[in-house]
């Protein structure tokens, strides 16, 4: 008997489903977050003479990916 198997048949595998929906709703605005500061950073290492541009387009970027994340924690409570 496998261990998925036992698992299945004890029926131990239990858990908040909005917990982990969250989970993974969190694992886009971070990955987004690396993305958009990396690419800040290279940037800003090539045209540092745009630097106000580019940190006021990285910030914006940032507040979009962490609403994603506060929407996929809220919606953890909605549909509770």
């Amino acid at each position: 008997m496998s261990v998925l198997q036992t698992l299945a048949a004890e029926n131990t595998v239990s858990g908040n489903v909005s917990a982990i929906g969250y989970g993974l709703a969190a694992i886009g605005p971070g990955v987004g977050v690396g993305i958009i500061f990396g690419n800040g950073t290279q940037a800003l290492a090539r045209q540092p003479e745009a630097a106000g541009l580019i940190r006021t387009n990285q910030i914006m970027g940032f507040a979009f990916c962490e609403a994603l994340a506060l929407i996929g924690i809220v919606m953890g409570f909605v549909y509770k």
